[in-house]
């Protein structure tokens, strides 16, 4: 190799690994490499028509009711941030996976792997804060477990939840609904939860305090369910990967291209600045409190004066549209009049996220 060949390889702008024998951090991104792993591992083992969906629930049908079933895990760091825990993000983001199925939450279970050590004065808001976010919502914690590892061998807290919920529409929405022509809404501003995260955790001071956005959606999704019924073809919240994964986790499965508009997306101005300063793209920053919504577009305009109608939703707007060009590609036209190609995160902007 040439010294000039040397030169530009150590100036070139690396590209991540991809090919691991071990586990990384970024194969919990919510980007490429966690989906090649779940494929290479999980699917392929797994294998079954609920869990090959790939949504965030499974739907099943047992005599004749329909079941909306999911598990999720958190190992958020800190455990306690601005706007929440990981006791309130736990439960709110199970809600979040049964009801983006339009499925109504019923009860949840939870299981606690504590480390030795871990202050009794740090679990209890934690658990408080829980009790206070199902409360919220009308479900119950009926079961769980809790396990303590050595001190050294966890951190503090993580948690698993799972949660069952009951389908009473007829619809099936799942990215495999989505078509050509359908609308791609988004309720409100995004990377909030994310750079609250980074803001605690590194001990960055931002001009205006930036909060997360655990929220649950359940009663903003009955909402638009009456608005907009079978014409909600897929809706999905965008945490890890953020909005960026969400959308090329449609494309892939719907096998359409997606369109976006940067100017529609709104970003509130302190996690704008923190996201420029820190040189993050806040399509890529996680969300706990907002959903992505692809509807027919006959009824796009009654779904979204619905969202706008409810809390959570009064900053809900449509950013785009379902193409058959391009397939399994998300596209964006840019606040400076150009186009990007918005592709799946590959690497890992910030672990333990949720």
């Amino acid at each position: 190799m040439s010294d000039e060949t040397k030169d530009n390889n150590a100036a070139a702008c690396p590209i991540p690994a991809q090919d691991h024998r071990t586990v990384q951090l970024a194969h919990g991104s919510g980007g490429k490499l966690m989906h090649d792993l779940i494929e290479r591992l999980f699917l392929s083992t797994f294998s079954n028509p609920a869990l090959s969906a790939q949504e965030d629930q499974a739907v099943v049908e047992i005599n004749g009711v329909r079941l909306a079933f999911t598990t999720d895990a958190y190992v958020v760091d800190p455990i306690i941030f601005p706007g929440g825990t990981i006791g309130d993000l736990a439960v709110n983001g199970t809600i979040n996976d049964l009801c983006m199925c339009g499925a109504v939450p019923v009860c949840l279970s939870a299981a606690f792997i504590l480390e030795e050590g871990c202050p009794f004065a740090a679990l209890e808001p934690i658990v408080a804060t829980m009790q206070a976010a199902a409360a919220r919502t009308g479900v119950q914690i009926v079961t769980g477990d809790t396990k303590v590892v050595n001190r050294g061998k966890g951190d503090k807290v993580y948690i698993t939840t799972s949660g069952i919920g009951v389908v009473e529409h007829p619809y099936t929405i799942s990215a495999a609904s989505i078509r050509p022509g359908d609308r791609v809404i988004l309720s409100g501003s995004i990377a909030d939860h994310g750079i609250a995260i980074l803001a605690a955790r590194g001990g960055f001071s931002f001009q205006s305090d930036v909060r997360s956005d655990t929220a649950a959606l359940h009663s903003l999704v009955q909402t638009m369910l009456k608005a907009g019924g079978k014409g909600i073809h897929a809706m999905r919240d965008p945490t890890r990967g953020g909005v960026a994964a969400t959308l090329n986790e449609f494309a892939a499965k719907a096998r359409i291209g997606i369109s976006i508009d940067e100017n529609c997306i709104a970003v509130a101005p302190a996690v704008r600045g923190a996201c420029e300063l820190l040189g993050l793209d806040p399509l890529y920053v996680a969300n706990e409190g907002k959903l992505i919504a692809i509807v027919a577009p006959e009824l796009a305009e009654a779904v979204l004066a619905a969202m706008r109608s409810h809390p959570l939703g009064q900053q809900a707007v449509t950013i785009g549209d379902v193409t058959a060009e391009q397939p399994k590609f998300v596209s964006m036209h840019t606040a400076i009049g150009g186009w990007r190609i918005v592709d799946m995160p590959i690497g890992e902007q910030l672990p333990r996220i949720c």
